[in-house]
């Protein structure tokens, strides 16, 4: 219980927000990257209780929301192959593709099987020697070492019917398109969990464009101080890198982790739901992995459609140009039940944790 208690205490947030309010002497919009952000930003009011002059701006921080639909759609067409399992985990079934979500899919006869790690998609192989078994692979650096290692596992066991289809997207190459978006963007919170497995270095491109950088926990407490972590930097027109989550993370990042990922993938051009093609963002199986890879073994080519359905901003929302409240789907036919766009699927979405909790202060929660 310890980061949770003393890191929601109260009286301390009070006084951090007294300290942000009177050292803050000019607008600031500040994007926070990660999903695990938002729902704490969301979940106890902080915007709300920031000076007037502060702005948060949800960023493309949850992989799920920036699965793009080409990828959604070849993974069903996977599922639906004869003598072919797919394996995915549970929030992603629900995504819509351009026509049916991979829940809609299992619906109408395609083998889709919800997995807690890519280990029991690997055991899901070991038992079913007759037929192929692809992981769909989702998530950010966060995630990316897991699946790594377990494509060394199923090397280890020997499997040749156990195939990767990778929409893993990579946190460095996203930063630029941020800096070349649509908001203008002044500083950023940045993601701790990432920064724990890439190390702080990926940053270097937000500071050397002048944006001050906190790399900070997921915490009220933790959040309020990577803020006035950001008032000071600007304050003295510093851009650096701070990290604010040191309990955690480490300058260098896991060591082990990325030596493992670069073992086993290559990077690649990646599709972004509501951002398009960021080059170099992605990862497939490359080397002497080569052979794990589903779109190698099944001649697809995912498609780079990225449009919405008529009326959903999640494209927006993403970019940090739109709220999910902006959006007249939400909360009437867009809800975590009926999701019309990703980003009401996955709990880390904006636009679930502006439904879950939206409307909510520090002092309700």
């Amino acid at each position: 219980m310890k980061y949770m208690t003393e890191f929601r205490d109260g009286e301390v947030a009070k006084k951090l927000l007294d300290v942000i309010a009177r050292e803050s002497l000019r607008d600031i919009r500040i994007m926070e990257f990660c999903g695990g952000h938002t729902i704490t930003l969301v979940k106890y009011g902080i915007p709300q209780l920031l000076p007037g002059n502060i702005e948060m701006v949800s960023g493309p921080g949850c992989p799920v929301c920036v699965t793009a639909k080409g990828e959604i759609d070849a993974a069903i067409e996977i599922a639906k192959r004869p003598d072919t399992i797919l394996a995915s985990f549970g929030d992603m079934v629900r995504v819509p593709g351009t026509r049916l979500s991979l829940q809609q899919a299992k619906a109408e006869g395609a083998d889709v099987r919800v997995v807690y790690s890519p280990d029991d998609a690997v055991q899901l192989a070991a038992e079913n020697p007759g037929k192929k078994v692809v992981f769909f692979a989702v998530g950010f650096e966060t995630t990316a070492p897991v699946t790594a290692a377990a494509v060394k596992y199923a090397e280890s066991l020997g499997l040749k019917n156990f195939f990767l289809f990778t929409a893993h997207k990579t946190t460095p190459a996203i930063l630029g398109a941020l800096l070349d978006g649509e908001v203008a963007l002044d500083a950023f919170v940045c993601p701790g969990h990432v920064t724990t497995i890439t190390g702080s270095g990926i940053y270097k491109p937000l500071t050397d464009a002048g944006k001050p950088c906190v790399v900070s926990g997921f915490e009220p407490l933790d959040i309020l101080s990577s803020v006035l972590l950001i008032v000071r930097q600007i304050n003295r027109g510093a851009a650096t890198t701070e990290m604010e989550y040191s309990r955690v993370a480490l300058a260098a990042g896991n060591v082990h982790a990325q030596k493992v990922m670069k073992e086993v993938f290559v990077p690649r051009d990646a599709v972004w739901r509501g951002l398009g093609v960021v080059p170099g963002s992605g990862l497939r199986p490359g080397g002497q992995y080569a052979r794990f890879d589903a779109e190698a073994e099944f001649g697809l080519t995912p498609l780079a459609d990225e449009s919405e359905t008529p009326g959903c901003l999640c494209a927006s929302v993403l970019r940090g140009m739109k709220k999910p409240t902006d959006c007249k789907l939400f909360k009437t036919v867009c809800k975590p039940e009926s999701p019309v766009g990703a980003c009401m699927v996955s709990d880390e979405g904006t636009c679930s944790v502006y439904y879950r909790f939206g409307g909510k202060s520090l002092a309700a929660a």
